[in-house]
């Protein structure tokens, strides 16, 4: 029997072993997994470069004499919004609190450390969170511009990332009510999208439109700008989407594949829209179906199949279309149609994730189309909770703001240009026949192009 003992010890190791390792695993804290730190390093800078690719994307429809102003608007939401996720936002976000708020826990980042949130550093997390919360803010510039003093801009958009961004975050994201209600925002369809085209919205009727508008036209000064800007949105919308499975697996490839799919749709039904309705497909037309449709999966982004991807991008295409032609025979001015891309196109993929989410795929929910109707209803819910509150809210911030700086620029400002008057810079002058790309407040280099 002695000469057995070893055996019998060695045998007993063997299966208890693994059972007594589980057993502490299941007790331990989350572990970091490498794979998973990987991705989402890679999503959160493809996500921050949507910021200047939003600039590109803005600076080219609008006249050469706003183009700066317009970029600048976005690139400081990069400063100010930054500098704000991390000293508060992200802790009103994303803080244990109520059902309707964060608390300050996280206030100055105490507490966010290389500890691990879900499968990666709480850093990290944190990082990935703020590019949403800037691009998020600088979406709304699209509606004001050339005609909103820089100043009141950057204070507008710096109260509104934490009175209004961070909450309806926080009831969506951070455990609020409206995750409890169950409802359905994979990357930002109601938190970004929806949340941007209402602030857009309102303070567009807030300023009022450009002096001379609808009368005198704007023509987009630099179109193949806006092209490189939607090309770039849409790479780093994979990040924005497929990062948001926040690890590197299989929801993280349906969402990368849906935000590949759902954009395609959109961009072929508007393409023959604009042949049906012009003859002529045009390149901005196709730049904004790209953003439309990429705006419309973000909710739906992790919930749903590509051939439903493929479906919502292609019904998102025909409100979005048409509510551009619309807004264009109103007084409106907003001016880079925000409303109609975002809130619009927010709003349609919104409600069209609590039609074609499938359990089967997220295990989170169905939708209306696999026996669960009330899926719609929630969503609804959730994008009349945005609209009431960002409306409300942004209105209120925008008359704030307005008692501490005059929120529309003077008449002289307005017709001499904002690149000028507001940052004492032009993108282009014109000497010699020749016509120079400068920038006055940098180094003094010059790109020449031969003048027309």
């Amino acid at each position: 029997m002695g000469r057995f003992r070893p055996v019998l010890i060695a045998t007993l190791v063997a299966v208890c072993l693994p059972a007594l390792l589980f057993a502490q695993g299941s007790n331990a804290a989350p572990a970091i997994n490498q794979a998973d730190t990987a991705w989402m390093l890679t999503s959160t800078a493809l996500v921050l470069l949507m910021t200047p690719a939003l600039a590109f994307f803005y600076g080219g429809l609008v006249g050469s004499k706003n183009v700066l102003n317009t970029m600048m608007m976005s690139f400081i939401a990069l400063a100010f919004i930054g500098v704000l996720w991390a000293v508060l936002g992200y802790s009103l976000a994303f803080g244990t609190g109520s059902d309707w708020l964060g608390d300050t826990s996280f206030l100055f980042l105490q507490g966010v450390g290389l500890d691990a949130k879900g499968t990666i550093p709480h850093l990290l997390f944190m990082s990935y969170q703020a590019t949403f919360a800037i691009i998020t803010a600088a979406l709304i510039s699209g509606a004001i511009i050339g005609r909103m003093r820089f100043s009141a801009y950057v204070l507008f958009i710096s109260l509104w990332s934490i009175i209004v961004y961070s909450p309806i975050a926080h009831w969506v994201w951070g455990g609020g009510w409206l995750s409890k209600m169950g409802a359905l925002d994979f990357a930002g369809g109601t938190v970004v999208h929806v949340n941007a085209g209402v602030a857009a919205f309102v303070a567009a009727l807030v300023l009022g439109p450009r002096r001379g508008y609808p009368k005198v036209p704007t023509l987009p000064h630099n179109v193949p700008f806006t092209l490189l800007g939607a090309g770039l949105l849409w790479f780093g919308w994979f990040g924005f989407n497929s990062g948001s499975a926040l690890a590197a697996n299989g929801i993280a490839a349906l969402a990368f594949t849906t935000t590949l799919l759902a954009p395609a749709g959109t961009l072929a039904v508007w393409t023959l829209l604009d042949a049906a309705r012009t003859k002529r497909p045009t390149a901005v037309g196709a730049a904004t179906a790209i953003v439309v449709g990429l705006v419309a999966v973000t909710p739906a982004a992790g919930y749903i199949g590509p051939m439903s991807a493929l479906i919502l991008g292609g019904i998102a295409a025909i409100p979005s279309y048409y509510g551009l032609q619309i807004r264009a025979r109103t007084t409106l001015d907003d001016s880079l149609d925000v409303v109609a891309a975002h809130g619009v196109g927010g709003t349609v993929g919104a409600l069209l994730t609590g039609v074609f989410a499938q359990k089967a795929l997220n295990g989170v929910a169905d939708g209306m189309l696999f026996g669960n109707p009330g899926q719609l209803g929630i969503q609804a819910i959730a994008v009349l909770a945005a609209i009431v509150y960002s409306g409300t809210l942004s209105f209120v911030l925008l008359k704030l703001v307005g008692l501490v700086v005059p929120l529309r620029a003077d008449a002289r400002d307005e017709s001499t240009g904002l690149d000028e008057t507001q940052h004492g810079e032009e993108a282009y002058g014109v000497l010699g026949g020749v016509t120079t790309m400068t920038g006055t407040g940098g180094s003094g280099g010059e790109m020449a192009h031969a003048h027309p």
